[in-house]
Formats: C-alpha cells, structure tokens, sequence
C-alpha cells in the first residue's frame, strides 16, 4: 500500500530530481525518493549495527555481540 504525501523540497533538489528521471536513473520523482528514503533507512541500521559491534568489541568471538543484541532488540525496519 502506498500513501501519497506533499514534501516541499528546495529548488536545487527538485531541479536534481528532475534530471534523474530524465536520465532515466528513475522512473519518476515518488520512485527516486522512495529509493533515497530506503538508502537512508539502511544507513541508519548499518550505523546501529556498527554501534552494537563496537559495544561488545570487548567480548570474545560472537557470543558476546549475540548476547548484547538479544538485550537491546532490533528495530522495526518496516
């Protein structure tokens, strides 16, 4: 299901996702910021992941970091 918002969005980027779609690296503006949305989603649980690694840096082997991320859970990416 898709729910259909209005963003306002400076000039400069909406000039940028203009040309992207005319280039043909999207097929329209909604699919090109869904896509950069989905990146950013991404990003933020590779640096929880990375986050969670550095905790348990001090532990031996994997049995530490399983440890640690049974205790503070995952997010809900979806």
């Amino acid at each position: 299901m898709t729910i259909q918002i209005a963003v306002r969005l400076p000039e400069d980027l909406i000039r940028y996702v203009d040309e992207q779609v005319a280039a043909g690296h999207a097929t329209s503006r909604a699919a090109l910021v869904s896509r950069a949305l989905e990146r950013d989603r991404r990003r933020n649980a590779a640096a929880r992941d990375a986050a969670i690694l550095a905790a348990a840096r001090d532990e031996e082997g994997f049995d530490g970091l399983a440890g640690y991320a049974a205790a503070v859970g995952l997010p809900d990416l979806n």
